[in-house]
């Protein structure tokens, strides 16, 4: 049987009628098609015979099904059926009524951030299940990405998925399998090897065009890709785009460090680091006025201990101006009693402690970056503190007892504090204010 791209007559394949060619992709044609009995409309990805009589690529094929029908999640395209008429194997899909994103951006141009983080965000969304299922899409990228007319980001095509606790990626070691543009360096490599950050870098890959227009890396050949890559040459998106926030220039750089373990370590990750927002359910916390109240531990310059109290804003601003010394010290929670814990363990300060692996030098000089640990500086000289009596700080002291002191401990500390330190620290938190 023969399939032309817009058939005269109706054809047939299995239980279906075909209607129309509406892809191509590298593992055979797409067709959007009708059940005979129930009347669904579905897509059809049909393997021509010539690819089917290769027994890598038939495997291949039948895992896409093997993995699309494991997962059922919103943003992922469903498996439904799998079959072989003829020697043409074919596989029914979930029929998605929109255009893909790669499509959308070749016609419109970069997107507006918010709506772009919104796309990103439900796409990582089934990315994650994939991942705790214990699948690496391995190919994420804009034509891979569907996109309804209702708003409904899905993930397509897992035709080069790999199960990570199995041997059926059918990669050979040394091959990279993917598109050079949004492949992790490592991945280029061996896509044998590729993990759940080669998703997350491929992710951010994805966001950097969304929001720049730009295709990253671009290059001559995948070799030139690769070399960029390795050495982190990419041009960061505020250097594009000035208006980008600073928060989405940060948190795609870092998804895309040359370094994996630089990267996110899980979808839920990247999507924290867009919003500045843990994506876990919390406890209810302390408010004052319309501002949640924070709690910070740290030591000063001469090892004093300190807790301090604030919102978010103020607190980030402090750990900008470096009034807490070295921010990956400090340790931070949601109520005084904590449990308190390092700051980057919270989205709402993480990329103030976590930076991106180094760009290269031509970059490193010219790129807006936000405060990283070693951009840091102590708190100012005795003689630069403003006085005493300057109006109360925002962020204030807070007698809350270390985790590891108690009794006799607590209160020869606290006496310490309240004859040795109280003054410069009262005098460096006014300064909080300004």
């Amino acid at each position: 049987m023969s399939l032309e791209t817009t058939p005269s007559a109706v054809q047939t394949i299995g239980h279906y009628d075909l209607l129309e060619k509406i892809a191509e992709g590298g593992m055979g044609a797409i067709y959007r098609a009708r059940h005979r009995q129930t009347g669904q409309i579905v897509a059809i990805k049909v393997m021509p015979a010539h690819m089917a009589a290769n027994k890598v690529l038939l495997k291949r094929f039948e895992q896409e099904f093997r993995a699309a029908s494991r997962l059922d999640h919103p943003n992922i395209v469903r498996a439904l059926d799998y079959g072989d008429s003829g020697n043409m194997p074919y596989l029914v899909m979930e029929f998605v009524d929109g255009e893909s994103l790669g499509k959308k951006l070749e016609r419109d141009g970069r997107m507006p951030e918010g709506e772009s983080i919104r796309i990103i965000a439900q796409v990582a969304q089934g990315l994650h299940r994939a991942h705790k299922q214990n699948l690496v899409h391995r190919d994420v990228k804009p034509d891979n990405i569907l996109l309804t007319r209702t708003g409904v980001a899905k993930l397509a095509d897992l035709g080069l998925v790999k199960e990570t606790e199995a041997d059926l990626n059918l990669t050979r070691t040394g091959r990279g399998l993917g598109t050079p543009n949004f492949m992790a360096p490592e991945q280029f490599r061996s896509a044998k090897h590729a993990d759940i950050r080669c998703d997350i870098y491929s992710l951010g890959a994805t966001l950097y065009q969304m929001v720049t227009g730009e295709l990253p890396f671009r290059s001559n050949g995948p070799l030139d890709a690769w070399m960029k890559k390795v050495q982190n040459e990419l041009t960061a998106p505020r250097l594009v785009v000035p208006e980008l926030s600073e928060r989405l220039d940060w948190a795609i750089m870092r998804a895309m460090s040359a370094d994996p373990v630089m990267r996110p370590s899980t979808c839920r990750e990247f999507v924290e680091d867009l919003t500045g927002h843990s994506t876990r359910r919390l406890p209810p916390v302390a408010v004052v006025g319309a501002q949640e109240m924070w709690y910070l531990v740290y030591r000063d310059e001469e090892g004093t201990a300190h807790t301090v109290k604030g919102s978010a804003p103020a607190i980030r601003r402090s750990l900008k101006e470096g009034l807490m010394g070295d921010a990956s010290n400090i340790r931070a929670a949601r109520t005084k009693l904590g449990p308190f814990a390092p700051l980057r363990s919270y989205p709402e300060y993480r990329d103030l402690v976590v930076a991106p692996a180094p760009l290269s030098m031509a970059e490193a000089t010219a790129t807006p970056k936000p405060a990283s640990p070693t951009s840091l500086t102590m708190p100012p000289p005795q003689d630069q503190v403003t006085p005493t009596n300057s109006p109360v700080p925002h962020i204030e002291m807070v007698p809350v007892a270390p985790p590891e002191t108690s009794g006799h401990e607590w209160l020869k500390w606290l006496l310490l504090l309240g004859v040795v330190a109280a003054g410069a620290a009262v005098t460096a938190f006014w300064m909080l204010q300004h």
